[in-house]
């Protein structure tokens, strides 16, 4: 979508189950190999008393959200805001939500838009933030 498509209140969710493939991968992806994610033994010893998925695992989420749905092709992020509240875990669906909260002007090319974020597993909320993005203006033909 184009800037001058966009309207407060807009917003797009996607849902994805993570499976331990998907945390094996993200770490080998990353480099991120802590045994939190990877190894039930050093998992078992935390408070969360079993292996995680990544927090940046869910911030991905949001990340393809923004990049081919909402606003989608074209955008670039500017900047993200996190707050991680609650684990998730190997066979959670993760319901990921990007929602519109303030269009602004930036020029005759591009215009910026601030997101509100979120991810919820059933009813709980595992991470909350913002998101600044640069989105594209339609091109503007001067005859």
């Amino acid at each position: 979508m184009y800037f001058e498509e966009l309207r407060v209140g807009q917003s797009a969710e996607s849902r994805r189950t993570v499976t331990q493939a998907d945390i094996v991968a993200f770490a080998d992806l990353s480099g991120d190999h802590n045994g939190v994610h990877l190894d039930p033994e050093i998992a078992a010893k935390t408070p969360f008393k079993g292996i995680i998925a990544h927090g940046m695992l869910s911030v991905s989420f949001i990340s393809a959200i923004i990049g081919t749905r909402l606003p989608g092709e074209g955008t670039i992020y500017l900047g993200q805001s996190l707050a991680f509240l609650a684990p998730v875990r190997p066979g959670d669906t993760v319901v990921t939500t990007v929602t519109i909260k303030e269009t602004r002007e930036k020029g005759r090319s591009r215009g910026e838009v601030v997101c509100d974020t979120s991810a919820k597993v059933g009813d709980i909320t595992v991470l909350t933030g913002e998101a600044t993005v640069m989105v594209p203006k339609r091109t503007v033909t001067v005859s």
